[in-house]
């Protein structure tokens, strides 16, 4: 018995790491910089009082590739910013809307 649950914590571990994602103090900073600049207009200064926006801190953190799609391909109202951002700026985006 003792073997099986030793078994079923261990299996639990590789789902639990992915959910405590480590960022860097730059991502988090950089993604803050891309938010106030990009992001604020319409979702509001710090995710505070969205203006129509879907609001972020709402955002399920456990759907990055959803983030991901949503803010290079565009959805509803929202443009597609994958033109204007690179890769590790979405990522930091991710990164500090899922921090706050």
């Amino acid at each position: 018995m003792k073997r099986i649950v030793a078994t079923l914590a261990m299996a639990c571990v590789p789902a639990m790491a992915q959910q405590a994602e480590p960022f860097t103090p730059q991502q988090l900073k950089t993604g803050a910089e891309l938010y106030a600049r990009n992001c604020s207009p319409c979702h509001g200064a710090r995710m505070l009082d969205p203006q129509g926006a879907f609001d972020l801190r709402k955002f399920p953190h456990d759907q990055r590739e959803r983030f991901v799609d949503a803010v290079t391909r565009g959805k509803n109202q929202m443009p597609a910013w994958g033109d204007l951002l690179r890769p590790e700026e979405v990522e930091a985006l991710w990164a500090y809307v899922i921090s706050n």
